[in-house]
C-alpha cells in the first residue's frame, strides 16, 4: 500500500521522459566526478610548480578528497529528477532532498577543513613538528566537529519542517544541569584546553608554582603532573594550576644577579674607593656576563655594604652558580690582597663588678656595662 502510494506520481510519465531523465543523471554524474578529479589534479600541479600558496593548496586538496561519491550520485539523480514531469507537490520534496544532499557534502568538506587547519596550527605552535597530537589537541578537534554536525542535524530537521526550538531548549536545560553536576571536572577540562591553546608551559619545561619547583611530565585532561626537584611527583588540577602564578624557567633569556659584600667600617676611605672598580673588573672578566653596576650602597656602624648587580646571559642554572661562585672567591682574594676585613666586626664585652654600699645586703649586685668595642684581630 505504501509502495503504491509512493510510485503513484511516477505512473503518468512516459518512457521518453524517463530515458531523458536517466541520461541527464548519468551525464551529470560523469561531469561532476570529472570536475572534482580535474580540480584535484590542477591543485597538485600548482603545488609542484610553486605557483600556489602551499597551505591553501593543502587545504583545498584535503577538502576535495573528502568528496563523497554517494553525495555526487544523489546530486546527479536530483538533477535528473528535475527533468521529469512531476506534480507540483514534489517541488518542495525535491528542495528538501537538495538541502540534505548539498548540506551533507558541505558538512564533510568543513569536517576535513577543521582537521587540516587544526593539525597545522598545533604543528606550527608545538615544540616538535613531528610530535604526535596530545589528548587536549584531539579533544579540541572533536569538540569543533561535534558542534558542526549538531548544527547540520538541526538545520536538516528544521528544513524538513520539524520544530527544533523545544529540542534546542531541552538541550540547553540538560546541558546546564550536567554542567552544574560536573563543574569541577569541566573546570579542569577547559583549563586543559586553555593550556593546550595558550601554552603557558609545555611538557619538559621547568616551572615554579605554588611554592614548589619541578619539571612538567604530563598535561592531562584533568591534572598536570610535575616531577619536583626533590624527586617526588606532584599532581595538581589544571584549574587550580592556572589560578596561581606560574614561573617558567625554561623560557628565561638571562638571569639577574644581585648581592652585597660587607667590609670593615674601619677601612680607610682611599682603600674603599678602589673596591667598586676592582669588583667591577672581576665580574666583567667572566664569560657570558654583563655587568650592570657596582656601588658602595651603605656606610654603617657595622659594615660598609658594596652592592653588585650583573646579568648571566644564559638561563642555565649551573652556569649561573659557577659564575657567582667564582665572583665570590675572587672578591675574597681581593679583600685579602688589600688587607680589607670582610663581614661585621666582632665586639669585646667586659664585665666589671662595682663596689657595694656597706648598708646593702650581703648579696652583691652585679652590673653589666659595655666599655669598649673594636674589631677582633
Amino acid at each position: 500500500m505504501q509502495f503504491e502510494k509512493f510510485i503513484e506520481p511516477f505512473r503518468g510519465i512516459d518512457t521518453g521522459n524517463w530515458i531523458l531523465a536517466l541520461t541527464v543523471a548519468i551525464i551529470s554524474f560523469i561531469v561532476l566526478h570529472a570536475l572534482v578529479r580535474l580540480f584535484r589534479r590542477r591543485l597538485d600541479q600548482l603545488s609542484e610548480n610553486g605557483r600556489a600558496d602551499r597551505p591553501a593548496a593543502e587545504l583545498l586538496k584535503a577538502t576535495l578528497a573528502r568528496t563523497s561519491n554517494f553525495a555526487v550520485l544523489v546530486t546527479a539523480l536530483l538533477i535528473g529528477l528535475t527533468v521529469l514531469d512531476l506534480d507540483p507537490k514534489w517541488d518542495e520534496r525535491l528542495r528538501h532532498l537538495w538541502f540534505i544532499a548539498l548540506g551533507f557534502q558541505i558538512a564533510l568538506y568543513l569536517d576535513r577543513a577543521v582537521s587540516v587547519v587544526a593539525r597545522r596550527y598545533f604543528r606550527r605552535h608545538g615544540e616538535a613538528p613531528d610530535a604526535p597530537a596530545t589528548v587536549a589537541h584531539t579533544l579540541v578537534i572533536w569538540a569543533i566537529k561535534t558542534m558542526l554536525w549538531v548544527m547540520f542535524a538541526l538545520a536538516m530537521l528544521s528544513n524538513l519542517g520539524i520544530n527544533v526550538s523545544a529540542f534546542v531548549a531541552s538541550l540547553g536545560i540538560g546541558g546546564i544541569a550536567v554542567a552544574l553536576a560536573v563543574q569541577n571536572i569541566l573546570g579542569d577540562l577547559f583549563a586543559s584546553l586553555s593550556i593546550a591553546v595558550d601554552k603557558p608551559f609545555e611538557v619538559g619545561d621547568a616551572i615554579n608554582v605554588g611554592g614548589f619547583s619541578g619539571q612538567v611530565e604530563h598535561v592531562g585532561l584533568k591534572t598536570t603532573r610535575i616531577r619536583a626537584d626533590s624527586g617526588e611527583q606532584i599532581v595538581i588540577g589544571n584549574a587550580e594550576l592556572l589560578k596561581q602564578t606560574v614561573r617558567n624557567y625554561k623560557r628565561m633569556s638571562r638571569r639577574r644577579v644581585q648581592f652585597s659584600l660587607l667590609a670593615d667600617p674601619a677601612t680607610p676611605a682611599a682603600l674603599a674607593r678602589q673596591l667598586p672598580e676592582r669588583l667591577h673588573a672581576i665580574v666583567a672578566a667572566r664569560d657570558q656576563v654583563q655587568v650592570d653596576r657596582v656601588h658602595l650602597k651603605r656606610v654603617g656602624q657595622d659594615a660598609l655594604e658594596f652592592e653588585l648587580v650583573y646579568f648571566v646571559l644564559t638561563p642555565d642554572y649551573a652556569t649561573f652558580m659557577d659564575t657567582q661562585q667564582e665572583v665570590l672567591f675572587e672578591a675574597m682574594e681581593l679583600f685579602d690582597a688589600l688587607g680589607v676585613c670582610g663581614g661585621t666586626p666582632a665586639r669585646h664585652v667586659l664585665l666589671q663588678r662595682e663596689k657595694v654600699h656597706a648598708a646593702a645586703p650581703e648579696r652583691p649586685a652585679r652590673a653589666m656595662r659595655q666599655v669598649g668595642a673594636g674589631p677582633m684581630r
